[in-house]
């Protein structure tokens, strides 16, 4: 019974993979101008963040510059013992939702 569940098990496993997705590669034709656009919007956008705080691309600071750790948020109420903010005070929830 053993032999035939694994005869089974490996006949499957060879019908799985012998129809899996093979990759396709599509040539475009090359856009020249769209990239000039491109670029010269990355160059202004790269000027203007150099002054500013450091952001991650999700928006948020990037903790590894140093204006971005000299700014950092305090909270008004009670903490924890890790230094977060204690969010069991009303202080603190209400601080939350400013935030947002």
């Amino acid at each position: 019974m053993k032999k035939i569940l694994t005869l089974v098990a490996v006949a499957l496993f060879g019908f799985s993979t012998s129809f899996a997705q093979t990759a396709t590669t599509v040539k475009q034709a090359p856009k020249k101008a769209a990239t000039v656009v491109k670029t010269e919007t990355k160059k202004a956008e790269k000027k203007a963040t150099s002054t500013a705080t450091k952001l991650k691309a999700d928006g948020t600071p990037d903790m590894r510059y140093k204006e971005n750790k000299a700014a950092k948020v305090v909270t008004a109420g009670p903490k924890k013992k890790d230094g977060t903010a204690d969010m069991r005070y009303k202080v603190n929830k209400e601080a939350a939702k400013k935030k947002n």
